[in-house]
């Protein structure tokens, strides 16, 4: 005799069965950008390989995981939510930020 599943439990199989054509299936808001420390370090969320680095914001380090996610297409969201984040904490240098990643860059192609 076969056991009913929930609604959420279908839901679930559902969007993990999505993924397997190697699209991305994200049930809720996924924030690439972390802030910490008063904007000085963030924790980067890199859902192309699924790991979190912790770094400075004003370090090569970083400029270089933007440019990851940017070239694997998330560039416009990476860039909202840079905005965001500069229009919500005026005094943490999100606006710098933004200016070393377009100087680099990384939001270009």
């Amino acid at each position: 005799m076969a056991s009913n599943t929930s609604k959420t439990a279908r839901a679930s199989v559902r969007a993990g069965q999505a993924g397997q054509g190697g699209a991305l299936s994200v049930l809720g808001e996924f924030k690439y950008l972390i802030p910490l420390n008063g904007g000085k370090h963030a924790y980067v969320r890199n859902l192309t390989n699924g790991k979190t680095a912790h770094l400075r914001t004003d370090s090569e380090a970083f400029v270089e995981e933007i440019r990851t996610l940017a070239t694997a297409g998330h560039a416009a969201k990476i860039r909202a939510e840079i905005a965001t984040l500069a229009a919500a904490h005026p005094g943490h240098g999100w606006d710098d930020t933004e200016k070393r990643l377009v100087e680099a860059g990384v939001f270009e192609g």
